[in-house]
């Protein structure tokens, strides 16, 4: 015999012992059974800053579990109302409610079984899990009204007390819309040094906020130029939801009676070139919102409202709604819309306007409706409305309302003082508060006022603003309880949360 059959190599010896070992731990495991503890393997919001649009978080386990058991040891602190449904291994949580802003939440789960321990005569209980998820800070942006911020666009975080100038003092902020992921904002804006409000460009800036934990936000503050005013005033805009689009109503410089709809990208290239607009092959129209879905916009023509395509042929309307004048507010999923109807009696109706064809009236005023917002968390309807209360001078006091939308009961929330029309309004993202606005004109408009003053969307010169915060409650806790505004401390028109 040779001398390689008469020894085994060590090599050969590692690998014997390990088969052995291996063979070993095989009959150990076979005899002691399954015994393997069921964890989580996936929580989808785990480290995570959510926003109102983030309305489900998952669970991932190991293996397929006892769904009761989960259900009743599944704990979220603060609570956090929901209901849960099932995909094998995968359990969803779908809030019914938006999280509240500013909170730290903890999801805990200890005690629930493994699906097949109870038959098998086990009691296999999960592995204790504890997952941290937050929302964003409550946060607004305004337009300064006092020496300092006077014209810029201020962001003030509410949770953290801390107060942001994010434009530069040689530009007067005229409107602005925030975009989704709250990290940058669109605005218009004219030069300090020029008083024409048709002189206005569209800009971006950016926030320094970012949505993601871990992520590295752009320095706040940033801007950047998307539509110049060289051939076309830029009159009014809107950006759509999902923060892809911007509709622009522009009207040509040396043709007055040239105007209409444009849409662009919100975003330069990939090569770094402003986007280019494009106009709507349509007729002319007068207020605009762009739909929910981004795929259209809802244009006040003549006497109705079209609905025009964003991404087709926009020369024939998707829909025509030829007794509705103006569009007010979309619920975020699109299912319905606030519509206003103008009376040849110069009243207004405000109907309730659903895509099955449904239009319900909500009410009749005699004033004006300046503004609705849709409550994500309840059916709801907040509304900005004004009374006359002097037929004589036309003197118009606005008011706060809650529309509950199954039953048309209406609730009155704030009074607000007589002619101040240029009231602005707006709804919490997750439904907890509004924002208002109350500006003070200049008293005495006869003298010079510099280039710099700033301005309603009439026209009317502003001295100074306050503005103000109302918390909200479901109408069922209103009954018997009466909540009053609070006065911040900051001076600016125009609030607006950030989502």
């Amino acid at each position: 015999m040779t001398k390689s059959y008469k020894s085994i190599q060590p090599l050969d010896r590692v690998a014997i012992a390990l088969m052995l070992v291996l063979c070993l731990l095989i009959g150990f495991m076979i005899w002691q059974g399954d015994a393997v503890k069921p964890i989580v393997r996936n929580f989808n919001w785990e480290n995570q800053q959510i926003g109102a649009e983030d309305t489900a978080f998952t669970l991932t386990f190991s293996r397929p579990m006892d769904t009761k058991s989960v259900e009743d040891n599944l704990k979220i602190d603060p609570p956090l109302a929901g209901k849960i449904s099932w995909a094998g291994r995968r359990m969803v949580y779908t809030l019914l409610t938006p999280a509240p802003y500013g909170t730290n939440y903890k999801v805990m789960l200890q005690g629930a079984r493994d699906k097949f321990s109870q038959t098998q005569g086990k009691n296999r209980l999960i592995q204790a899990f504890t997952g941290s998820f937050s929302t964003r800070n409550r946060a607004l942006l305004y337009i300064g009204a006092n020496q300092e911020e006077q014209g810029k666009l201020v962001i003030y975080n509410l949770t953290q007390e801390q107060k942001k100038v994010l434009t530069p003092k040689d530009l007067i902020v005229m409107d602005f819309e925030p975009f989704p992921e709250g990290d940058k904002i669109l605005f218009s804006a004219r030069s300090s040094k020029n008083p024409d409000l048709l002189s206005a460009q569209l800009y971006t800036v950016t926030t320094g906020i970012v949505s993601k934990v871990g992520e590295q936000p752009e320095p706040a503050g940033k801007l950047d130029l998307i539509l110049d005013n060289k051939d076309y005033q830029n009159l009014k805009f809107d950006l759509s939801p999902d923060g892809e689009t911007i509709v622009v109503q522009r009207g040509k410089r040396d043709n007055p009676g040239d105007f209409g709809l444009w849409h662009l990208s919100a975003t330069r290239d990939s090569s770094g070139e402003k986007p280019t607009p494009k106009r709507l092959e349509s007729q002319p129209g007068g207020d605009f919102l762009i739909t929910p879905d981004s795929k259209a916009v809802a244009v006040a023509q003549g006497q109705g409202t079209a609905i025009l395509s964003l991404q087709g042929d926009t020369t024939k309307p998707l829909d025509f709604l030829p007794q509705f004048g103006l569009v007010q507010a979309f619920s975020k999923d699109g299912s319905q819309a606030a519509m206003v109807k103008f009376n040849t009696d110069y009243t207004r109706d405000l109907f309730l306007v659903t895509n099955q064809g449904v239009q319900k009236q909500l009410l009749k005023t005699t004033g004006s409706i300046l503004g609705c917002n849709f409550d994500p968390a309840s059916p709801t309807l907040y509304c900005l409305l004004t009374q006359l209360v002097s037929q004589e001078q036309y003197i118009e006091q606005p008011y706060l309302v809650a529309i509950n939308l199954k039953t048309q009961e209406q609730k009155p929330l704030l009074m607000l003082p007589p002619a101040q029309r240029n009231v602005k309004m707006s709804l919490a993202p997750d439904g907890l508060a509004i924002l208002l606005d109350q500006v003070v004109p200049v008293g005495n408009t006869t003298a010079p006022l510099p280039t710099n003053t700033l301005k309603t969307d009439n026209g009317e010169p502003i001295a100074t603003s306050s503005l103000w915060l109302m918390p909200l409650l479901p109408i069922a806790d209103q009954a018997n309880l009466e909540i009053k505004p609070e006065q911040l401390p900051l001076v600016g028109f125009h609030p607006h949360w950030l989502p």
